[in-house]
């Protein structure tokens, strides 16, 4: 038929609605690998480093192929403004 099947998916909700065991499942049922990335873990102050480390996260994937790569999701690092002002009893502008 000349169609491609995708190459990844998002999936998308709030935490502890199942994304992360979804996708062990189907690395479990399909026997493909799990490579499972936190977020903290590609950040870096230094320039460069944070696109080192994802393709490195690739080069991995690659090498043990077929993988699936799931980013997980972190907690922004800083509260938003209004949250900071509700618990600290003080505005932002």
């Amino acid at each position: 038929m000349g169609i491609r099947p995708p190459r990844g998916i998002l999936l998308y909700g709030p935490p502890g609605c199942s994304k992360t065991l979804m996708a062990k499942a189907l690395a479990t049922e399909s026997g493909t690998n799990f490579i499972a990335v936190k977020g903290p873990e590609l950040f870096s102050k230094w320039v460069g480093e944070s696109e080192k480390a994802v393709k490195e996260v690739f080069r991995k994937a690659r090498a043990a192929a077929p993988s699936i790569i799931f980013f997980v999701s972190s907690p922004p690092p800083a509260p938003n403004k209004n949250a900071l002002s509700k618990n600290w009893g003080f505005r932002m502008r």
